[in-house]
C-alpha cells in the first residue's frame, strides 16, 4: 500500500510516498523499518506507542493503535 511520509522523515525515504506492507499498522511500521532503517524509532516510542507529535490516518480516520488492521486499505497517511 502507499504510505505518505512526513517531510522531516524524507531523509530516510528520499521520497514523499513509499510502498510498504503489513496486516496491521505495527507491521507496516516494521516493514518501513526494514526498508528504511531508523525510521520506526522516529514514529514509535520505546513503549510501542505512536509518538505524540505523529499522526496516522487511515481512510480519513486518525488511528492511535498499532494493532489496527489494514485489510483493504490502499493508503496510510503519516503526518507530523
Amino acid at each position: 500500500m502507499k504510505v505518505l511520509i512526513p517531510t522531516p522523515l524524507h531523509d530516510y525515504t528520499h521520497a514523499p510516498r513509499v510502498e510498504a506492507h503489513g496486516a496491521t499498522l505495527g507491521e507496516l511500521f516494521d516493514d518501513l523499518e526494514r526498508q528504511f532503517p531508523g525510521i520506526r524509532f522516529r514514529m514509535v516510542d520505546e513503549q510501542g506507542r505512536i509518538r505524540r507529535h505523529m499522526r496516522c490516518f487511515i481512510g480519513g480516520e486518525q488511528v492511535f493503535d498499532l494493532a489496527r488492521r489494514l485489510d483493504g486499505v490502499d493508503e496510510v497517511l503519516i503526518v507530523q
